[in-house]
Parts: C-alpha cells; sequence; structure tokens
C-alpha cells in the first residue's frame, strides 16, 4: 500500500472500554488528523514488503483447490464501489455489527473515525484492501462479535496512550495475508501458501477465519510487545512469523488447530 497523499487516523486512548468457479466445500476516544507520511511509515508500508523466501518453485495443485483458489481469487479482485448497492449495504452492515446502538447518519459522515478510519469517507480506505477487506471486517464482527469488540473498544490488556487505528489496521491485515500466502499467483510459490488451500479446499470462509485469527494475534503481539502507534510495522512482522510457523506445523490439519485460534472469543 503506497502512500497516496491525505490524511491518517490515530486513535488517542482516553479510557479503557471503545483468473480466477465451485467445489469449495463506549470507549471514549480522540480522533487526531495528521500526515500521510505517518501513515506510510506506521501502517501501510509493511504489508507491501516482500521476502526473498517467498520466492520459491510453484506447488502443484489439485483440481479441488485450484477452484477454491480462482473463486477467492475473484473475491480478491473485487474494488470497492461506493456506487455499488451491495457495497453501500455491506458498510452500513458493518457500521450496525459495531455500534448497534449508535445511527449512521450518512455514508460520509465524520462517525467513522469512531471506527479508526482516516477520514470521514472509509471508501478511500478500501483501495489498498478491496472490498474483501470489508467482507472480513463483517465475517469478524458476525462470527466472533466478542473479539470483534474488544479489538474495536480497546477493551483488553494494559493499552498504550496511541493507539493502532482498528479499521485501517484491518485492511492492512488482508492486505497482508494476501501477500503472505501469495493469493495472487495462478499457484502459490511457497510452502505457507500451499497449505493454506489444502484448509481452503475443505472450508470455503478459510481465509476470512484466517482473518479473524491474524487479528487477534495482532493484537496479542501488539499488548505482549507493549508497542504504540509508531510499532505497528514491527508488531505486523512479528504476527505474520507467528502465524506463518503455526501454519507450518505438522499437527495443524485445520485452521482450529492453530494455536492463536484459542485467542478468539464468540
Amino acid at each position: 500500500m503506497e502512500d497516496r497523499g491525505g490524511s491518517f487516523v490515530a486513535v488517542r486512548r482516553i479510557s479503557q472500554g471503545l483468473e480466477r468457479g465451485n467445489t469449495c466445500h463506549s470507549t471514549s476516544a480522540e480522533v487526531v488528523a495528521g500526515s500521510a507520511a505517518w501513515l506510510g511509515r506506521g501502517l501501510s508500508c509493511v504489508c507491501a514488503q516482500r521476502r526473498e523466501s517467498d520466492a520459491r518453485p510453484s506447488f502443484d495443485l489439485t483440481p479441488a483447490q485450484e477452484e477454491c483458489l480462482l473463486r477467492l481469487q475473484s473475491r480478491i479482485d473485487v474494488a470497492y464501489d461506493s456506487s455499488i448497492p451491495e457495497h453501500q449495504e455491506a458498510l452500513k452492515a458493518l457500521w450496525k455489527a459495531a455500534f448497534p446502538e449508535e445511527e449512521l447518519r450518512s455514508l460520509i459522515s465524520e462517525q467513522w473515525k469512531e471506527m479508526g478510519w482516516q477520514g470521514k469517507d472509509p471508501s478511500t480506505d478500501f483501495r489498498g484492501g478491496g472490498f474483501i477487506s470489508l467482507e472480513n471486517l463483517l465475517y469478524f464482527a458476525r462470527n466472533f462479535p466478542k473479539s470483534f469488540q474488544d479489538l474495536l473498544r480497546k477493551q483488553e490488556g494494559d493499552r498504550a496512550i496511541w493507539e493502532y487505528p482498528f479499521a485501517v489496521a484491518g485492511v492492512n491485515i488482508t492486505f497482508m495475508l494476501i501477500q503472505m500466502l501469495d493469493l495472487e499467483a495462478l499457484k502459490p510459490r511457497n510452502l505457507v501458501g500451499a497449505t493454506f488451500l489444502k484448509f481452503l479446499a475443505e472450508n470455503e470462509s478459510a481465509f476470512d477465519l484466517l482473518y479473524c485469527i491474524t487479528f487477534k494475534l495482532m493484537d496479542h503481539q501488539w499488548l505482549a510487545m507493549r508497542a504504540s502507534y509508531m510499532d505497528f510495522n514491527t508488531v505486523m512482522k512479528a504476527t505474520r512469523r507467528q502465524l506463518e510457523e503455526e501454519l507450518l506445523h505438522e499437527d495443524i490439519t485445520r485452521l482450529e488447530d492453530l494455536p492463536s485460534y484459542s485467542l478468539l472469543s464468540r
């Protein structure tokens, strides 16, 4: 995710509380605006970094794995478009899941900063992750509502004064997973990606589930490292390393077997 100009959002905590088929089986917070350079260094750039160890020979896929990969790639290819009613409704659903007691006044509103978007129009933040990053957040909110709310409102642990913005972090996690799993290639070129496709062939929601695990793991690492806003890159790298290690463990036969899955609460 390149620096595109504009502004970023950091959240200051006041108090605890806020080519591509079909065989795949109230925390109070103060919002602070600043230069986009902070976002580039602090949140976005870590996801765009590739490591030399990712450049490996491609792995052969079963027909079922290939079809599931194509279906996931078709989701990844969908850009967020604020003119599409389905996308508008998904965004409204996300707000309702996040703040069920507060009515959203408009799809373009200062209220979105409460969730950790950069500005009053979340569509500008989806450019890096596409519509799938919104789908990931919705899946998280609907399937693990307690963990979703805990992270949104920073309800667990000894938090930093300057916290990572929840929603923008979520888009970064989507983008990081796409790169880590090499999901834009015709075939996976790393062992982690090839391993993930075995899970995807058994569970069509595997990417969304892994997203939830990763988000919770990232926050766990954040607290363990006593991190603050400018440590986001370091935390994301540590999260990626931990996730790769868990995915490659020989005893893992499904995503629910990952040690970090136990961090999630419904």
